[in-house]
């Protein structure tokens, strides 16, 4: 049923479109500063960053990735910062303590410090991350990328 926010107590939100693609399905970033995409092989992510210290993301996955090996070096090899999600398409999986989960477009998730991920192609989440935890892990997962990159 119809309602508005205000008519609830609650105050009027905003809604993001994940990615701004042209006629022909290139990306471009518009208004977005162009610090905050982020490109590579397989995944394409747009962050932005609030004041309260959070972080959401808008990520989408076009292949399949288990994403364990750029944790090494955190504690037990694992992603430490916790993460709330909706999955708007595709599918995502997290390890964690010898379990697998896998959520599906429609779900929301929360998943807890220690786990790691697994990407599955033509997935798109908005994830929401405490900012400070997630810029520690990015730093180990950064250099972790690039030494790979490096090594290949």
């Amino acid at each position: 049923p119809g309602g508005s926010f205000e008519a609830i107590g609650r105050p009027r939100g905003f809604v993001c479109r994940l990615f701004v693609r042209d006629d022909e399905g290139e990306v471009f970033t518009s208004k977005a500063p162009q610090a905050n995409w982020h490109l590579v092989e397989g995944y394409e992510g747009h962050f932005e960053h609030f004041e309260g210290g959070w972080t959401v993301g808008f990520e989408a996955y076009s292949q399949d990735a288990d994403l364990a090996p750029f944790f090494r070096g955190l504690p037990n090899d694992e992603c430490q910062c916790e993460h709330m999600g909706y999955v708007i398409r595709g599918k995502v999986g997290f390890r964690s303590g010898g379990n697998e989960e896998l959520f599906e477009a429609g779900d929301a998730y929360y998943v807890g410090p220690g786990h790691t991920p697994i990407l599955c192609a033509g997935t798109e989440v908005v994830e929401v991350s405490p900012s400070k935890e997630l810029g520690r892990t990015m730093e180990v997962v950064t250099k972790n990328m690039e030494e790979m990159e490096a090594s290949a």
